[in-house]
C-alpha cells in the first residue's frame, strides 16, 4: 500500500481523488495515466489518499466529496467513499496572496519551528509514503545552503520561505525521523532544481521530484523541437501561449508568480535544439469563461532543404487539471519505485519525463519522447516488467 498526502486541494486534487477512486471501483479506464496500461507492480488499488491540506476557508473542514461536487460540477460522478475524507487546515505563508480566497493558516498559531514538529507528528500517524505538492503557483527564491534554510526556520522568518518550501522541509524531516518519503512538486517553485533541497532529501534518505508538471503545450513543443533537431531543420522562431480560466491562471496574472512559470516553460529551447532561438513561450492570460479548459496556440517557423521556409501552426483546447492529475497517479507509483530502489535526493529520469524543468539544477531538458524511453529503461533496470495489460 502507498499512502499519499495532498498539499493544496484545488481542481487538480479533486480530479485526482475522484478519478483514482473511479479507476479503483472499475468505473473508469486509466486513460491519461502515462503507464496506466503497463505493469508497474503497483496496482491502482494499492494507492490510498490519507490526508489533504488547504488554506481556503471555504474548503477546510469539508469532505473531499463536497469539495469535488462544488468544483467539478455534476458532469462527473463523485464516489461516495470521498465523504469519509476531510480537508485539513494547512500552511499559507502568503501562497494565495492577491487571489479571491479567504485564507487561513496554521502559522497563525505556531512558529515555523513548532509547526514543523506539529506536522511531522501528525504525518507520523498517517504514515505517508508520498507527498503531492499541488499548491497554486508561488514566487520563490532558492536557498543558498542548508544553513540559510535552517536559520529561516529557527528565526521564524515567514517572509523568506514559501508554503511549498516549508512543506518540503517538514517532509524531509519526516523522512529522516519516521519513514522514507517522496515529495512530488508539480508547481514551478524550485525544489529539485534547488541544490539545498536535493541535499536535504539526500541526507534524509528521501526523494524530491520536480519541478512543474508538464501536461499541455510545453511537452508538445518539446517533442516538435526534437522532430526539428532530428531532421536538421533550423528553427527561426517559436511562439507558444496558453489562456485559461482556472485559479492557477488567475494566479499567473500576478507578475512574480507568472515569472516562475515562464522560467520553467522556456528552458526547453536551447537544451533540445543546441542553439538559442527567438521565442515567446509564456502563460499569457486569464479569461474566466474558459474555466479549466485552456486554449493553447503555437507557431514554429523553420528552414528546410534548399533554404526554403516552412511553418507549423497548432491550436487546441485541453482540460488542464485532469491532465496533471492523471500524471500524478503515476508519480505516486513511480516515485515510490525510485525511492525503494535507493534513489535519494532527486531522480532525473523521472523528472525528465514528468516535469517542465527537470531537476537537478545542472540537468538539461529533453523531449518527452526521448524521456519516455529513458524512463522505461530506468524502470526495467529496477525489475519492472512494463508488460502491457489486456484491458486497453
Amino acid at each position: 500500500m502507498i499512502r499519499a498526502v495532498i498539499l493544496g486541494h484545488g481542481m487538480v486534487a479533486s480530479h485526482l481523488v475522484v478519478g483514482l477512486e473511479r479507476i479503483k471501483n472499475g468505473d473508469l479506464k486509466p486513460y491519461g495515466v502515462p503507464f496506466g496500461f503497463r505493469e508497474l507492480g503497483i496496482d491502482f488499488n494499492d494507492i490510498e489518499i490519507v490526508a489533504s491540506y488547504d488554506v481556503d476557508s471555504r474548503k477546510v473542514g469539508k469532505s473531499m466529496y463536497d469539495v469535488a461536487v462544488e468544483s467539478l460540477g455534476d458532469g462527473i460522478p463523485i464516489p461516495e467513499s470521498l465523504k469519509e475524507l476531510f480537508i485539513k487546515e494547512g500552511v499559507h505563508l502568503g501562497s494565495v496572496k492577491g487571489l479571491p480566497v479567504e485564507a487561513v493558516g496554521l502559522e497563525s498559531r505556531y512558529t515555523l519551528n513548532e509547526l514543523v514538529d506539529y506536522l511531522v507528528d501528525e504525518w507520523h500517524n498517517y504514515k505517508p509514503d508520498v507527498f503531492l505538492n499541488m499548491l497554486t503557483t508561488e514566487h520563490a527564491e532558492p536557498f543558498k545552503d542548508l544553513e540559510e534554510l535552517e536559520r529561516v526556520i529557527e528565526e521564524n522568518d515567514v517572509a523568506r520561505i514559501t508554503a511549498t518550501q516549508f512543506y518540503a522541509y517538514a517532509a524531509a524531516k519526516y523522512s529522516r525521523e519516521h519513514k522514507n518519503a517522496v515529495f512530488v512538486n508539480v508547481i514551478p517553485v524550485p525544489l529539485a532544481n534547488d541544490p539545498t533541497y536535493v541535499k536535504l532529501f539526500e541526507l534524509s534518505k528521501g526523494l524530491v521530484l520536480g519541478d512543474d508538471g508538464a501536461t499541455g503545450a510545453t511537452p508538445l513543443t518539446a517533442d516538435l523541437l526534437e522532430h526539428m533537431s532530428e531532421r536538421n531543420r533550423h528553427v527561426l522562431s517559436i511562439a507558444q501561449f496558453n489562456i485559461g480560466g482556472n485559479m492557477d491562471f488567475l494566479a499567473l496574472t500576478i507578475p512574480e508568480k507568472n515569472k516562475m512559470k515562464e522560467f520553467t516553460k522556456s528552458s526547453i529551447v536551447e537544451d533540445i535544439l543546441g542553439y538559442e532561438v527567438p521565442h515567446y513561450i509564456k502563460p499569457t492570460g486569464y479569461l474566466g469563461p474558459l474555466g479549466d479548459k485552456k486554449f493553447v496556440s503555437m507557431h514554429i517557423e523553420y528552414i528546410t532543404f534548399n533554404g526554403l521556409r516552412d511553418e507549423i501552426f497548432v491550436n487546441y483546447r485541453i482540460n488542464d487539471s485532469p491532465s496533471l492529475a492523471g500524471m500524478c497517479v503515476d508519480l505516486i507509483r513511480i516515485g515510490k519505485i525510485a525511492l525503494d530502489s535507493g534513489c535519494y535526493g532527486t531522480c532525473y529520469p523521472v523528472n525528465a519525463f514528468f516535469m517542465k524543468k527537470p531537476g537537478p539544477s545542472d540537468a538539461k531538458s529533453i523531449s518527452k519522447i526521448v524521456a519516455y524511453h529513458e524512463l522505461k529503461r530506468f524502470l526495467i533496470e529496477r525489475g519492472i516488467s512494463l508488460t502491457t495489460r489486456i484491458e486497453i
